[in-house]
């Protein structure tokens, strides 16, 4: 026995002394693990710069762009990413780009992550709306992870660009405001290009007043000096002098449209795919909830009707025949309409087109010349039928212009899709009732039906923190014109809004009218067969959830 106790074999280890307590002295692998990650062998997809509309929350269609909100699509619309392909077409090809439009591909996150592993993106530029902030967010995470500077730009980050910085520690770089020329600015400093930029991007850059490279005299990037740049310095988070609006748009090189996944996208009843031309930016209007007050203020950019078609034949080529022009108001300037549609007539395109427009903005005559152009549909933002409500809102447009313009509409062979929001302030239900009778009168083929959304920035939305509208506990993601609401207005609360929201709707649409364009749509072209259904099908949903 006592041959085995002195056996090392048989030794009882828990007898042994503790040794003193040391000092922690952790492994450090940082890096290695760093240093393996930025050697990992660059494939053949590896890309400089990835553009991205990220994955939806859901997996829904989600529509989002440079200077507008994030709302789910009820109506199946799937939103062209010219502002991707225009970012683009003044990076290449300086640098190797890839536009990736998650949402027309339906690609799901483990999808895009694969994608990630496969481009191996140096800088990652994604867009960020309210609705989707977190999940925009978990794109900058996961491309941050694999070894890329992120990037943000959008109506969301603009306003609140510092708290958005503090929340969300994966995001490198914001983009404030208008981000096109900042982006190319901000990768020709840190790659040291600025040099080689070629004489059609050089002249976008000189004619912006007081423009100068942001270096120190010994040749350093002062990232101070970068225009429109928000950034991190040590922990501290530095928003620069914003960047002048471009007041050229014609100097813009053309949007890469190749790029972008032109057969995925649609829209009702449409044939095929469309896309977007992007004919201006900005808008005199003062409507107080509108986002546009965020990206670009009271500005207000053309682009030339010659530069247009340049376009317009370029998407021809690819196929595309139709379009929708793409502008906060394409019909702001009358004379540019005009140019432009006689261009259309004497060049002979051919093609199907669509725009937006408000009712004190077109004439009888300009309405005609638009429908011989080949225009076939305006969307109109309409609002209310309630005078006061449209005062207050500072839209200036009232209830019998909107019927004698969409009449005019009509008549020039034009259809009308209205664009309603139930909720802005001095609302009442007998007012939600005004709108919605307001609406029935209208010649309208489609009708919407939103919740007032006070996106931040907007002047509606200081109004709401003002006078304490806002829902307790309300988050970004619940400030969404489609999902739900966060206003709360004496003696008209959330539940209420609601109600009327899905009320107004189906009283407008569960008509022989309505009805019969929808059974029209169904029937027109086979091939719409499925998405008509989908629509019908997400709009019943919608109306029996509580």
């Amino acid at each position: 026995m006592a041959a085995k106790t002195n056996d090392p074999q048989w030794q009882n280890l828990g007898t042994r002394r503790i040794t003193r307590l040391r000092m922690a002295d952790f492994p450090n692998a940082d890096d290695i693990v760093r240093q393996g990650l930025m050697e990992t062998p660059r494939t053949a997809e590896a890309v400089d710069i990835l553009l991205v509309n990220p994955p939806s929350p859901d997996g829904g269609i989600w529509i989002r762009t440079q200077h507008r909100v994030g709302r789910r699509s009820r109506e199946n619309m799937v939103w062209p990413q010219v502002s991707l392909a225009q970012m683009a077409a003044l990076l290449h090809p300086a640098y190797k780009v890839k536009v990736v439009d998650a949402i027309a591909e339906r690609m799901s996150w483990p999808e895009f992550k694969a994608l990630l592993n496969r481009c191996q993106p140096r800088y990652y530029l994604t867009q960020v709306t309210a609705p989707t902030l977190e999940n925009d967010m978990y794109g900058t995470f996961l491309a941050r992870a694999r070894g890329a500077r992120t990037i943000a730009f959008g109506t969301h980050v603009t306003p609140i660009p510092r708290e958005t910085m503090r929340s969300y520690a994966s995001l490198d770089f914001i983009l404030h405001g208008e981000p096109d020329l900042t982006i190319r600015d901000l990768l020709d400093h840190l790659e040291g290009k600025i040099h080689e930029r070629p004489a059609e991007i050089q002249r976008i850059f000189d004619s912006e007043p007081g423009y100068r490279p942001a270096l120190t005299a010994d040749g350093q990037v002062d990232m101070n000096g970068i225009r429109g740049l928000v950034w991190r310095r040590g922990e501290e988070i530095i928003v620069n002098v914003a960047r002048p609006f471009i007041n050229e748009l014609d100097d813009l090189p053309m949007p890469m449209h190749e790029l972008l996944p032109l057969q995925s996208y649609r829209m009702p009843l449409i044939k095929g795919p469309f896309t977007f031309i992007v004919t201006s930016r900005g808008c005199t209007a003062g409507c107080t909830y509108c986002i546009k007050h965020v990206s670009y203020q009271f500005s207000v950019r053309l682009r030339s009707p010659e530069k247009l078609m340049e376009e317009l034949w370029l998407l021809k080529k690819l196929g595309i025949h139709n379009i929708h022009m793409y502008a906060d108001l394409f019909t702001i300037h009358r004379d540019q309409v005009v140019d432009l549609c006689r261009l259309m007539i004497e060049e002979g395109i051919h093609i199907k087109w669509t725009c937006n427009s408000r009712v004190d903005y077109v004439d009888e005559e300009m309405l005609q010349l638009m429908g011989k152009a080949g225009c076939w549909l305006i969307s109109w933002g309409i609002e209310s039928g309630n005078e006061q409500v449209l005062k207050h809102a500072r839209k200036g447009a009232y209830p019998d212009k909107a019927e004698k313009a969409l009449r005019w509409a009509k008549q020039a062979g034009i259809a009308n899709w209205g664009y309603f929001i139930i909720g802005l302030p001095t609302e009442t239900e007998a007012t939600i009732r005004q709108t919605i009778d307001f609406a029935k009168k209208l010649p309208l083929d489609i009708a919407l039906f939103h919740v007032a959304a006070p996106y931040p920035g907007t002047p509606f939305f200081f109004e709401v923190v003002r006078e304490g509208w806002f829902r307790p506990g309300t988050r970004w993601e619940q400030v969404d014109m489609d999902k739900g609401t966060v206003l709360d207005y004496p003696g008209l609360p959330a539940e209420r809004l609601l109600y009327w929201q899905k009320r107004a709707w189906r009283e407008w649409a569960l008509r022989p009218g309505p009805v019969l364009t929808y059974l029209k749509m169904l029937l027109s072209d086979l091939s719409t067969v499925r998405s008509a259904i989908s629509v019908g099908v997400q709009h019943l949903n919608w109306q029996t959830k509580k």
